[in-house]
């Protein structure tokens, strides 16, 4: 599978997989008065080719030199071009080194904050299902990635339990109002003589029922904790809560556990609650507290016990399926419809059962105020057990093709250098050897650090021969070399660990690979969404 991208230094692509080498494509930095347009077009002329059949080297030079390039080739004749006088050589040497050296201060804080358009296809797989909202403690999902203050998808930290933070969304404030209205108008029907206080009863009910919410999500917190899954992050939204997991289970058996956990802690604070009801008056406020918690609890477990992704009993379903068919995709595929279908039945039954009375209701001929809400709160669940189902699906998918992310067939070829080499001659070297990535290495040949592409491209032409490679040069960390072997979530995962535009790829042996660039990863990564939407 070739996911490799063509910018900066030529490529000739490298792996056991890929045993022809390609042949060398020469691409300069953009000069000035390039657009970028034509630079995308120069990297599309650029793209190497894998399957022996190139044209001459020399076909793919003209051509860039067409676009107004020249080939690194020819950096000693440029260099000719620009040579002058000796004092004005040396003035203009020192001003160059000073603007570069800012150049590079410059680009090296900014490489070291990664942007969130390179960031976030590295991290889509783990925010998958933090798209949609799911239903009151709704079904666990996977998250990657923590903002301190504000979650990815909106909200407010509130705290930390079992070191996870809980977030609340914005949404969250709207339907709190909303149980407070309704709530508030039944308890002036039960509590006449409380009068306005009624809404500050609501109120501790509606953060009381969230309260319901939260130790449902934390379930599955513990139990993922339990089983070594790392969790993301909670956050209570619309309708509901979601614990976000950043792996799935290794077993049909841990994802049942996992996934019925939710439920059955909303129907054990059911039973919580109705004790309290018969410890307190009947008819007073702490006994109508007690007995709406409790009515609420077991409407939050039974929801989610439907058997239809991405609810609890989607997941629960999900598990069955998968352990008789020993197929992860098959109990997704059955899920996921069953969800769809509930979607459907949601949709046209809901109104139905509420106008009819069975939910216990009056029944009604007429269509009021009451009637279109019930058909709006049917329309709201149904839109998110449909997206939710769809979600699941096409998101197992891609987790099907990502074995194909493979370190190996993305890394790029990379020559080594010393810091002091001048920026031509590493690229005359590149060029020469079909590479298309720089490694910095000490005097013993170890590596200590990564030419960035970025700082390649901001170097014109003719300095190039007093720009040195160490000072466009990112230093190596541990997080920053990678395994060759790494494929599929696991090389996912390393790289989210570590934001970087580029890495150092290893040989088990410690022997340099080559560098596998951000940019790469993304476009196969962008390529197998693509493929199973």
């Amino acid at each position: 599978m070739d996911e490799s991208g063509t910018s900066g230094l030529p490529h000739t692509g490298g792996g056991d997989d890929d045993p022809t080498p390609e042949r060398p494509v020469p691409r300069p930095a953009r000069e000035d008065g390039d657009t970028p347009a034509r630079e995308e077009a120069a990297r599309d002329e650029a793209a190497p080719v894998r399957d022996g059949s190139a044209a001459p080297a020399a076909d793919a030079e003209a051509a860039l030199v067409r676009e107004g390039h020249e080939a690194p080739v020819e950096h000693e004749a440029s260099a000719e071009k620009d040579e002058r006088a000796e004092p004005e050589a040396k003035a203009d040497s020192a001003r160059g080194k000073e603007e570069e050296e800012a150049n590079a201060a410059d680009a090296a804080e900014a490489a070291a904050l990664p942007s969130p358009e390179r960031a976030a296809p590295v991290r889509a797989l783990a925010h998958h299902a933090a798209d949609t909202p799911a239903p009151a403690g709704g079904a666990e999902q996977s998250g990657g990635g923590e903002q301190e203050k504000k979650a990815p998808g909106g909200g407010l930290l509130m705290g930390r339990i079992f070191g996870v933070p809980i977030y609340v969304a914005p949404s969250w404030f709207l339907v709190a109002a909303l149980i407070t209205w309704v709530f508030g108008n039944q308890l002036d029907r039960v509590l006449p003589e409380l009068g306005g206080a009624r809404y500050l009863v609501s109120l501790f009910f509606a953060v009381a029922f969230y309260g319901s919410v939260l130790v449902h999500e934390l379930a599955h917190t513990v139990a993922a904790i339990r089983f070594k899954l790392p969790v993301r992050k909670i956050q209570l939204q619309f309708f509901g809560g979601v614990s976000e997991i950043e792996k799935e289970s290794e077993t049909p058996g841990r994802e049942f556990v996992l996934a019925f956990v939710g439920p059955l802690l909303s129907l054990v604070l059911a039973a919580v609650f109705y004790g309290g009801m018969q410890a307190v008056e009947p008819g007073t406020v702490p006994g109508v507290l007690m007995a709406g918690l409790m009515i609420s609890n077991l409407i939050v477990a039974a929801f989610n016990l439907l058997p239809g992704l991405p609810l609890d009993g989607g997941r629960m379903l999900r598990a069955v399926v998968w352990a008789i068919t020993g197929k992860p995709m098959s109990g997704t595929v059955a899920a996921a419809w069953v969800g769809r279908a509930l979607a459907v039945s949601v949709l046209i039954g809901l109104p139905l059962l509420t106008q009819s009375g069975v939910l216990g209701a009056e029944a009604t001929d007429s269509v009021g105020v009451d009637t279109v809400m019930d058909a709006l709160l049917a329309a709201i669940l149904a839109a998110i057990i449909w997206t939710g189902a769809g979600n699941s699906l096409r998101m197992a998918r891609l987790r099907e093709r990502l074995p194909g992310l493979r370190a190996r067939t993305l890394t790029r070829r990379a020559v080594p250098v010393e810091s002091a080499t001048p920026l031509s001659e590493a690229l005359r070297r590149a060029n020469e050897a079909g590479a298309r990535a720089l490694v910095v290495v000490d005097g013993q040949g170890d590596p200590v650090a990564v030419v960035r592409e970025a700082a390649i491209v901001g170097v014109p032409e003719h300095r190039r021969p007093w720009v040195a490679v160490s000072g466009l040069a990112q230093d190596l960390t541990d997080g920053m070399k990678v395994s060759a072997e790494l494929s599929g979530e696991e090389l996912l995962d390393t790289l989210r660990a570590t934001p970087a535009t580029e890495y150092l790829v290893v040989e088990d042996t410690g022997q340099i690979f080559g560098v596998l660039s951000t940019s790469d990863v993304e476009r196969a990564f962008v390529k197998a969404m693509d493929r199973s939407g």
